[in-house]
């Protein structure tokens, strides 16, 4: 499917409310406590190990909500389902929310739990594909459903026109493109698709594959990369005051289900595991380490909406074109995209509690990868 097909379809899902829908408050559940429901943007992984660790260490519980986390999947657009009231809050990227927003969708960002963006570009070292100049020619490989927006704003940066100077290839969620050499440069996750490679065995040699097989492109390095997984909530709803002390009582206990993934990285490869996970073990390991490198340190505090990493997003946002001639959106969204108030109110809860919202000291562990992620 094409971004501009895909953003069609996000449109007209969205039409059909023709604006958010606020969705009844819940009845206590049993205890007391408040129910939540909480949209992830894809299948259960290391991505999401803070939400599931915060329910299995009863984080939430301890806040008073009964959280309930709903898988995502391919085709489950998480803002939407915030949107129309079928969930209270969503795990989604910046820019795929604010094309929805633009849309219609009243959303708003209240916690950046990725502070910087984990998506590269890999090719093999012999390719000779260094830089973004380097592609082109190539056949560049890219997911597109509004994921390719920094590989394009690179590209034009190097002076690379996407829709001429390069051979595109619609490419699937995993690294076979790359590995059979049928694409020069496949767009990976530093968490999932570049572990992908570094388990596959290398004919060559008959072990598996080394990180010096390879040349990354990391989009954090060349000024184009974009916000992605934060905690989105109902921009409607954020006017009661009920669900402002739920949201900032669930952002609290999700960034202290982050920090504890930060100091136990093994205990919630497990609790990952358990919840249902279809990756390996050391896969998962590797992921949940990957993502604690997108979240550590968080000097601000964790959470904290950087303004000029949002403003950054926005701008390729605005004016990065992909190979349909289209932009993630086509105005700066509105003082209501996003609001500090209520993760800065979170943070002072953690710190009351002494928990470590800025993991100045942390430093990621050495993960050893098995075949296949096993």
């Amino acid at each position: 499917m094409s971004a501009r097909r895909f953003l069609a379809a996000a449109a007209a899902a969205l039409a059909l409310t023709a604006c958010s829908t606020v969705a009844e408050p819940a009845a206590p559940a049993e205890g007391g406590l408040t129910p939540v429901k909480l949209q992830l943007q894809w299948f259960t992984q290391g991505q999401f190990a803070g939400y599931l660790a915060a329910v299995d260490q009863g984080f939430y519980e301890a806040q008073g909500l009964d959280v309930e986390i709903l898988e995502g999947g391919v085709d489950i657009v998480p803002q939407t389902v915030l949107a129309q009231g079928q969930a209270d809050y969503a795990i989604a990227w910046v820019p795929k929310a604010l094309a929805s927003r633009e849309q219609g969708a009243g959303i708003t960002d209240v916690a950046q739990v990725f502070q910087r963006s984990g998506t590269y570009q890999v090719s093999f070292a012999d390719a000779g594909i260094a830089a973004p100049a380097d592609l082109r020619g190539k056949r560049v490989g890219n997911w597109g459903f509004g994921n390719e927006f920094e590989l394009f704003a690179g590209m034009t940066a190097a002076g690379i026109a996407p829709a001429a100077d390069v051979t595109l290839v619609q490419q699937q969620f995993d690294m076979e493109a790359l590995l059979s050499r049928e694409i020069d440069a496949a767009q990976a996750m530093s968490y999932n698709e570049y572990a992908q490679v570094l388990e596959a065995t290398n004919p060559a040699t008959g072990a598996l594959y080394q990180p010096s097989d390879f040349s990354v492109i990391n989009w954090e390095d060349q000024g184009t990369a974009m916000l992605q997984d934060a905690i989105w909530a109902n921009t409607e709803r954020l006017a009661d005051p009920t669900y402002q002390d739920t949201t900032t009582k669930f952002i609290a206990a999700s960034l202290q289900g982050w920090a504890y993934c930060r100091d136990n990285v093994e205990s919630c490869r497990d609790i990952v595991v358990a919840a249902g996970s279809t990756l390996g073990a050391s896969h998962q390991l590797w992921q949940i380490n990957e993502v604690n490198k997108l979240i550590w340190p968080a000097p601000a505090g964790a959470g904290t909406i950087d303004e000029a990493a949002w403003a950054r997003t926005v701008g390729v946002a605005r004016t990065a074109v992909n190979a349909d001639g289209q932009t993630v959106i086509t105005a700066d969204p509105d003082a209501d995209a996003y609001t500090n108030t209520y993760v800065e109110q979170a943070l002072e809860l953690l710190r009351a509690e002494g928990v470590d919202v800025e993991g100045t000291s942390y430093a990621p562990m050495e993960v050893t990868l098995n075949p296949g992620g096993s």
